[in-house]
């Protein structure tokens, strides 16, 4: 997904971070600029001012979105001393679990899904990055040896496969302690693999 170059104005600023709440409310599948612009205190005009037009409103608002999962995936590197992809995992899915993040993820899956479905535009890469920022944090979770390791590509794979189904199935039925209880029997045989490799 490209970036925006341009250092936003202020009034940038306050409209996009006012069309964000309104997004994770109200998704991104049927946004309409008027609708949205009564809703933000703006109008359809100044937004494709800011922003050109719809497409590079969306873009702004997956960029947006995109900035809130890496400051959740941030705090997991510790590159002195990592902690493993089973507690990088473990403390992932107790974030993506909470009941307060589900308008953010929401609005994830439906980004995630759009650009699988319409790769040009302004969904254009957005799961590629996702896939590629979480893949790049787990790696940096796990210790040298494993990271470079043979199977250290498959480990991070397999520990990211199970945290976005799980979240899938949690954003579907909302059943949490179901599908928290798979999600720590994985991570248990996780550990095991890696205790039974570093023996």
């Amino acid at each position: 997904m490209p970036s925006r170059t341009a250092i936003p104005s202020a009034r940038q600023t306050e409209l996009l971070e006012a069309a964000y709440r309104y997004a994770l409310t109200h998704g991104l599948t049927d946004l309409s600029l008027r609708p949205l612009a009564e809703a933000i205190g703006s109008s359809t005009r100044v937004l494709m001012f800011l922003f050109g037009n719809k497409d590079g409103l969306v873009q702004a608002l997956l960029e947006r979105a995109r900035t809130d999962e890496l400051a959740l995936l941030a705090h997991l590197r510790q590159a002195d001393r990592p902690i493993g992809l089973a507690p990088a995992a473990e403390q992932v899915w107790t974030w993506l679990a909470a009941d307060e993040h589900r308008p953010l993820l929401r609005l994830w899956a439906e980004a995630y899904a759009r650009s699988l479905v319409e790769p040009d535009g302004s969904w254009a890469g957005f799961a590629r990055s996702t896939v590629d920022d979480w893949l790049d944090v787990l790696a940096a979770c796990q210790p040298q040896p494993e990271r470079d390791g043979e199977d250290g590509t498959v480990l991070r794979t397999l520990t990211l496969a199970v945290l976005r189904g799980a979240l899938l199935d949690l954003l579907a039925t909302d059943d949490e302690l179901r599908v928290t209880a798979a999600v720590h029997r994985q991570l248990a045989l996780l550990r095991r693999e890696d205790r039974a490799g570093n023996a």
